[in-house]
């Protein structure tokens, strides 16, 4: 079962004063299992860009679409063979700490 696992960071100032561990470990822990197929940090939330379709104009709109106090700081692409495999994957991610862990499956 393939998962998407979006790394969510902010939200809890109080886990944000946590020491950041490094993710390396990890990434390389899960890709010796050969459960993570990719995955990547992204950008700050401030430069990312928003597009829509209205009235058949395309509206492009920098920075967050909207005020949050939580944004997707990365994500990994998951191959576990059960939701219980994906969620031990998951727990393991020192983002998991910090922020917040989202598992989403893909549908068949």
């Amino acid at each position: 079962m393939k998962y998407m696992m979006l790394i969510c960071a902010g939200g809890d100032p109080a886990a944000a004063a946590e020491p950041v561990e490094p993710v390396e470990p990890w990434v390389a822990e899960m890709d010796g299992r050969g459960v993570r197929l990719m995955g990547h940090e992204l950008r700050p939330l401030a430069e990312s860009v928003s597009v829509q379709i209205r009235g058949g104009e395309t509206l492009r709109t920098d920075g967050p679409f909207t005020e949050t106090k939580e944004a997707i700081a990365g994500f990994d692409l998951l191959d576990c063979k059960d939701l219980d495999e994906a969620l031990e994957i998951a727990a393991k991610h020192p983002m998991a700490k910090r922020g917040r862990i989202e598992l989403r499956r893909f549908a068949d």
